[in-house]
């Protein structure tokens, strides 16, 4: 596997030139996870730094009835876990890989060598978690306050603007395939809600012409105009 290439990926090292990419290599070991593997817990207790080289994670956690609430899916180059002082907004959740992924750990003499080196890193990891922070605020507050379809409606507008696939669109206002395998099940989980409802409003939203399923895998589509119209009406 060529390392490099993978750092270069990750937000914290998008910005650093080759030969620096080069010094880091040793301390980011790559360890390659199959699907449903649990990376870190509130239980495991780890100041470690988690990088996505390849893949997807899934963040969640769970609710007094024992019920897994997701948070968030992280694809290639977010980071994610707790060092010291610097945590990402994940350290009271569980961390599991949504597909086969590639990840690296830094612990925290690791990082603090790191940040010492290239202090941008450290503002860099900053601006990560500040976003971070805004759309788990955004997120939540959503699912207190809105109703379900409108729920729906802007956890679809964020797996869009995540996983789109804009080429598969030719102008803002064409249909956008997402590059995410979901289940009814799993956007019941990252919404609150049961598997019927979301089937019932997947349907419903279907014949407003504002999802669809393409193709022989039956990827989900979603109409990018519409979604953001109905996402405006439905208060």
């Amino acid at each position: 596997m060529d390392k490099i290439k993978y750092l270069s990926r990750i937000q914290l090292f998008g910005d650093l030139a080759l030969e620096e990419l080069k010094k880091y290599e040793p301390v980011t070991p790559i360890k390659v996870m199959k699907k449903g593997t649990i990376i870190s817990s509130p239980h495991m207790n780890q100041k470690i730094l988690y990088l996505i080289k390849s893949g997807k994670v899934r963040l969640y956690r769970l609710t007094e009835s024992g019920k897994e609430f997701t948070i968030d899916i992280l694809e290639t180059g977010h980071v994610f876990g707790e060092i010291g002082t610097f945590t990402t907004g994940s350290e009271n959740l569980y961390a599991e890989t949504w597909e086969d992924s590639i990840i690296c750990r830094i612990d925290r003499v690791q990082f603090e060598k790191i940040i010492c080196e290239s202090p941008s890193i450290a503002l860099k990891l900053l601006e990560i978690i500040s976003s971070r922070l805004k759309e788990v605020e955004e997120l939540l507050e959503y699912m207190a306050y809105s109703s379900v379809k409108k729920r729906l409606l802007f956890l679809l507008n964020k797996l869009t603007e995540k996983f789109g696939d804009k080429s598969s669109g030719r102008s803002p206002g064409d249909w956008i395939a997402l590059d995410i395998h979901i289940t009814h099940h799993e956007l019941a989980m990252m919404m609150g809600s049961i598997r019927e409802t979301v089937t019932a409003l997947l349907n419903e939203l279907n014949a407003e012409g504002i999802v669809r399923k393409a193709g022989r895998r039956g990827t989900m589509e979603v109409h990018g105009a519409r979604l953001k119209c109905a996402l405006k009406e439905d208060r």
